[in-house]
């Protein structure tokens, strides 16, 4: 596996730890509204979480589309806007957006925050783990390949022009010995200044078999999550990449 290693320039935008639930028969909405008390200080925005939907019908006058949507839970962010964390009907999400400083307090505050979400929603079974890291590679102009950055890298025929403007590619790829899926996507978005192209590396490693049913069980898994992050993060870059974050 490769070597794990210490960023200065970390190119992490949002770090992310989720858990699935299911919740008792009858949970409402406003049940999850509670695990705000106490938090108001750390946490004083508070936001109703929406699901939507578009629902269309094809018939004899054409065809028609309705929207509905409903309110699924609320999004609290911290009072420097670094942290976010979600109480959903449909489980608990933490966000640490950039700049990312070290795994051990980002898993902390989310077990922290889980805990209180956990005496508050009571969830009946855990039915998905998941550790998402987002990452923005800024890489100088002009760029001859790509693979001088990346390992892993979209291959267009060689009859065709080889200069891309615009690509998203997303790879599902088992990760058999530890009973979880990688999803890894890349894509170019808008530069974030002037003489660089950026591209987005987002890595989602989660696991919906086998889920332990206990917690302690549950925060081991995600100490393993967070190292195959560490290596599919190294396995996706390449020395002249690494240069960039030191």
């Amino acid at each position: 596996m490769p070597t794990q290693r210490h960023y200065p320039k970390a190119p992490i935008t949002e770090a992310i730890i989720d858990l699935r639930v299911e919740l008792p028969e009858g949970t409402g909405v406003d049940v999850l509204g509670k695990v705000h008390e106490g938090l108001e200080a750390a946490y004083p925005t508070k936001k109703n979480r929406i699901h939507a939907e578009v629902q269309g019908q094809i018939g004899d006058q054409g065809t028609a589309a309705a929207a509905t949507s409903k309110r699924i839970g609320f999004l609290f962010r911290s009072q420097d806007g670094k942290y976010i964390f979600q109480a959903r009907l449909d489980g608990f999400t933490m966000s640490r957006l950039a700049p990312y400083e070290r795994w051990e307090p980002f898993r902390d505050e989310a077990r922290r925050l889980w805990d209180v979400y956990r005496s508050v929603a009571k969830p009946t079974k855990v039915t998905r783990l998941a550790l998402r890291y987002i990452n923005r590679l800024d890489l100088p102009l002009p760029i001859a390949d790509l693979k001088h950055y990346l390992r892993t890298v979209p291959e267009v025929s060689s009859d065709l022009p080889q200069n891309l403007a615009a690509y998203f590619m997303q790879l599902r790829i088992p990760q058999e010995d530890i009973k979880s899926s990688l999803l890894l996507n890349q894509a170019i978005i808008d530069p974030a200044r002037p003489g660089v192209a950026s591209i987005v590396l987002d890595n989602d490693i989660f696991r919906v078999d086998d889920i332990p049913t206990n917690e302690l069980g549950v925060w081991d898994f995600f100490e393993v999550l967070r190292q195959r992050k560490n290596d599919v993060f190294e396995a996706s870059i390449t020395d002249q990449a690494r240069e960039l974050f030191n």
